[in-house]
């Protein structure tokens, strides 16, 4: 046998539903991936909370370590996957000791990448081993090679994802029928779509996490979590989901990262998109994100972005790479070079925004509200007004003309100053991807 031909012995920690499904792909097309690869894929050992769970597949054959740190050590594995998550706790001690010992190591972790991605990168270049984490931003999306290979000969100018299935399904289901939020959370949880605490997901850490690895990758800084400003969909109402359709726009939470000319935007947060955009025709729980870059222009990538099969097929894509030999630093360029990026204040950002407000159906209120908008010199570009609002009063929903957060911030402090104003003001911003 060639040495090439020996197979890769793979060790996986984590048997949840994305551990299974790697179990499934490694069983279901063994020879397919060794003709990909050029060596066999041959699961060995496995670690995970509890041995005598039923998971619907087979692991007698399987070495069983109750410690998942002790993956690394074993001769019989060349590969470590991570499939626990958190930031620290075993994973981050498994993928340290697993690139010490200059073994390759595969994760969907995006809270270890995101944290600790420039030290355990720094790792693996020393050790000569390769760290992969295709699967820890968009599910089944090979966003993370499309940055790090495919659009290797370009600059890249910003980057806008829907990477949080949960919150695009429920707001899809918001839009669709009509639903107040706290509905649509408790049947997604009673459904399994949600997680028993959701605030990881609808609070935009989730989000946040992927978004700190795209902006790594994309403009060559280390990932940072702490200029990464971050905002879940808690707040939005379905009257503003149906204001913003009036207006042709769609409510979406996105991972927002700019490289501007002062340093790097970093955002979570909902945005009023145009419904001729791609990022708006994403519903349900799929995932989508565009790149703009200088040479090739705006590309769009689409699809499932969590369960079994996609982010599995991600984690199993990556073995194949490393069966390959494919090597390369990890976020594109040596990670000796990732900068610290200088990052945007959030009240320096400029854009266009949306803004709803609850007043008193009265003589003189809009005379206030232009009173407001201009002394912060914030311009009107489009402006509805209805019936009766719920609660008493009337709904006034403005767009603005394109201007910084500060100028917002201050108007808004002054709308709710007013003595019209019943209710604090909604603001959302608009993003024109």
């Amino acid at each position: 046998m060639k040495e090439k031909d020996k197979p890769i012995k793979i060790g996986v920690a984590g048997l949840g539903t994305v551990g299974v499904g790697v179990v499934k792909i490694l069983a279901a097309h063994g020879d397919l991936l060794a003709a990909r690869g050029g060596a066999r894929l041959e699961l060995v050992a496995v670690s995970a909370r509890d041995r005598n769970r039923d998971r619907g597949v087979d692991l007698s054959a399987l070495a069983w370590c109750d410690n998942p740190v002790d993956l690394a050590a074993r001769d019989d594995v060349d590969v470590v996957v991570e499939l626990i998550g958190g930031s620290d706790g075993p994973a981050l001690a498994l993928a340290r000791e697993t690139l010490k010992r200059g073994k390759s190591f595969v994760t969907a972790n995006k809270a270890l990448i995101a944290h600790h991605g420039k030290e355990l990168a720094t790792l693996a270049e020393e050790k000569g081993a390769s760290l992969r984490f295709e699967a820890a931003v968009a599910g089944g999306i090979p966003i993370i090679k499309s940055l790090r290979e495919g659009l290797a000969a370009n600059a890249i100018t910003g980057v806008h994802g829907i990477l949080n299935g949960t919150c695009n399904y429920i707001l899809t289901r918001m839009e669709r029928e009509g639903l107040p939020f706290g509905e649509v959370l408790a049947d997604a949880q009673r459904i399994g779509y949600a997680e028993a605490d959701p605030s990881f997901d609808i609070d935009g850490i989730d989000t946040a996490h992927k978004t700190a690895i795209l902006a790594s990758l994309a403009f060559g800084t280390e990932p940072d979590m702490g200029n990464l400003a971050i905002e879940g969909i808690r707040t939005i109402a379905p009257v503003d989901i149906d204001y913003a359709a009036e207006l042709g726009f769609r409510i979406k939470l996105l991972g927002v990262a700019r490289q501007m000319e002062a340093g790097v935007e970093t955002r979570v947060y909902p945005a009023l998109v145009p419904l001729a955009a791609p990022l708006a025709q994403v519903m349900g729980g799929t995932n989508a994100v565009v790149v703009h870059a200088d040479f090739v222009g705006r590309t769009v990538y689409e699809g499932a972005g969590a369960g079994e099969g996609p982010t599995a097929s991600a984690v199993v894509a990556d073995l194949v790479d490393v069966a390959r030999g494919c090597g390369g630093p990890t976020f594109g360029i040596p990670a000796g070079s990732l900068k610290t990026a200088k990052a945007i204040p959030a009240d320096a950002h400029e854009g266009t925004y949306y803004i709803r407000l609850r007043v008193e159906d009265r003589p003189g209120v809009m005379a206030d509200i232009t009173a407001a908008l201009g002394r912060e010199g914030v311009s009107i570009q489009s402006l509805l007004q209805r019936g009766q609002a719920a609660g008493g009063g009337v709904y006034v929903v403005l767009t603005t003309h394109k201007t910084n957060e500060a100028a917002i911030k201050a108007t808004l402090k002054r709308f709710t100053g007013l003595d019209c104003v019943l209710e604090s003001p909604t603001m959302l911003r608009i993003e024109e991807v």
